[in-house]
């Protein structure tokens, strides 16, 4: 250990642990061997960080989180997979993040300024980005993607390697069985977008040009019952005739094109 770490007496951290400056550990909070938490980062009480896992900077650990431990996949035979937290992430009540597989990169990874509300379970190799709000008793499975910014309401479900695009919302007791575009909103069982997240997107700096073209590729892709494949190919005249507004397309044509599961339809 390293550092002005503030280590409650009752806490448990082992030797080869590295805890950077300012770090503040609380009661009956374990720490395991192989962990690495950046400075500032505070663990609440009765917290459990094991496993291979890098935790960065100004982190906040509530009471009973679990975090680091072993994938829930029968496949696993005890290989040293990671766990990697980005900075300024907040973790809940009873959050628990396992490390990866083998099967996948060997990695979960999430990014910085993540909310991840009480009850939320992130499986192994998951990979999510930055500024994600997953609200409370929200379950992924393994290998599940998120891009920046989505929101995914409480008590909703995502199926094993579904991807959910940058901007997207996922209403409240939602089951996503299949990949979600970039700026989608809707909801269900099974999940149904049923526009652009207008709202969202405004808040965070698209012009209401960027909102209008999105709604228009939105139109092609939902409402014209076309394929994904020939969406793509309405989508890329779109953005040629749009050339400000083209990043914003391109985001949505990127999904597309990578997308295995395919798309949730309406």
């Amino acid at each position: 250990m390293m550092g002005a770490a503030q280590i409650h007496p009752t806490a448990l951290v082992a030797p080869g642990a590295v805890l950077g400056e300012d770090v503040a550990v609380g009661p009956y909070s374990i720490i395991g061997e192989h962990v690495r938490i950046g400075a500032r980062t505070r663990i609440g009480p009765h917290c459990a960080i094991d496993g291979h896992t890098v935790i960065g900077p100004d982190n906040h650990f509530y009471r009973y989180c679990s975090i680091g431990g072993i994938p829930q996949d029968k496949k696993y035979a005890g290989e040293p997979t990671a766990l990697e937290i980005g900075a300024g992430n907040t973790f809940r009540e009873f959050v628990t993040v396992n490390t990866g597989t083998v099967q996948d990169a060997g990695t979960t990874r999430l990014g910085d300024d993540n909310w991840i509300m009480a009850y939320v379970h992130i499986a192994h190799d998951c990979q999510l980005g930055d500024h994600i709000v997953i609200s409370n008793g929200v379950q992924l499975g393994g290998h599940i993607h998120i891009g920046d910014w989505a929101i995914l309401g409480g008590l909703s479900a995502v199926h094993q390697f579904v991807r959910i695009g940058a901007h997207a919302m996922i209403g409240g007791t939602s089951s996503v069985r299949q990949d979600v575009p970039p700026y989608m909103i809707g909801a269900g069982d099974s999940f149904r977008p049923v526009g652009i997240n207008a709202e969202g997107l405004g808040r965070r700096g698209f012009t209401p040009a960027d909102v209008q073209v999105l709604k228009d590729a939105y139109k092609i892709l939902y409402r014209r019952q076309l394929s994904v494949e020939q969406a793509i190919e309405a989508l890329a005249v779109l953005q040629a005739e749009h050339p400000g507004e083209a990043p914003a397309v391109q985001t949505l044509l990127d999904f597309l094109r990578a997308s295995s599961r395919g798309i949730a339809r309406p």
